[in-house]
């Protein structure tokens, strides 16, 4: 089994981060195909940047996803998500998606916490987008950006711990979901100190993605997600117009990416 795992950022550091979490959630025989965006934002983190990564990632995606059976876009923002189940013939997982679903096995209520309030408006958006407000029992900011992160990992670790405290005591929420690509080493670091599951996106969407590619599911032929159709793009990358071609563009097959 072959899974790409895509970056929507431009930060090659976070695409290491997310591809050596992935490559130590994967089951044996899955390998694990690592690519970061060639435009954008080096840290998503604005609305604006979040629109610019939607087209990079469906550039990403329309140049790397040949030859995978399923594909994992590392962004917390679950970048081009849709458009890209639409586009391609293999599964393709979001992170967030993905932790907040097994949040949902898991337990009955999660809490989040996330590295900035900022991004914790268009979260909010995403679990009610997703289906889950009614489970997510609520939201915690630590205010350090990925960067502080990847520099200083224990200091982090202690304000997720002190945020995660926080939702289990006031939200009495049932497991902690680590929202960012970055996140993907801190339950290591973190769950020998907390009572609960603490979930992240990297492991959740390389398990969902196996699962799915077990599942043999076809490319819907109707509704939303049906292959592309003939359309003219001007301006794109020569791989993304390709997948508007006469052939409807979303391919099909084990494999073949699209």
């Amino acid at each position: 089994m072959r899974l790409l795992l895509a970056n929507p950022n431009t930060t090659e550091a976070v695409t290491d981060t997310i591809a050596a979490a992935a490559r130590a959630a994967a089951a044996a025989g899955t390998e694990i195909v690592a690519a970061t965006a060639r435009f954008g934002a080096r840290v998503i983190g604005t609305r604006t940047e979040m629109a610019i990564a939607e087209h990079a990632a469906l550039d990403l995606l329309a140049r790397e996803s040949p030859g995978c059976d399923a594909v994992v876009i590392g962004a917390s923002i679950d970048s081009g998500l849709r458009a890209a189940r639409e586009m391609l013939a293999v599964p393709v997982l979001g992170l967030t998606e993905s932790a907040l679903h097994v949040a949902c096995l898991t337990g009955g209520r999660f809490g989040t916490v996330t590295l900035s309030r900022r991004s914790a408006y268009p979260l909010r958006e995403m679990v009610e987008g997703y289906g889950l407000a009614s489970r997510c029992g609520g939201m915690r900011a630590i205010e350090a950006n990925p960067l502080d992160l990847l520099a200083a990992p224990e200091r982090v670790a202690d304000l997720i711990v002190a945020a995660a405290e926080g939702l289990i005591a006031d939200d009495m929420v049932d497991c902690v979901v680590l929202i960012g690509a970055v996140m993907a080493a801190m339950p290591a670091r973190v769950q020998p100190r907390l009572p609960v599951p603490v979930i992240e996106g990297v492991r959740s969407a390389v398990a969902l993605a196996e699962g799915l590619v077990r599942l043999r599911l076809p490319k819907p032929r109707a509704g939303g997600y049906a292959a592309l159709t003939a359309r003219a793009l001007v301006g794109v990358d020569p791989a993304l117009a390709a997948r508007f071609a006469a052939d409807g563009g979303g391919g099909g097959g084990d494999g073949d990416g699209a």
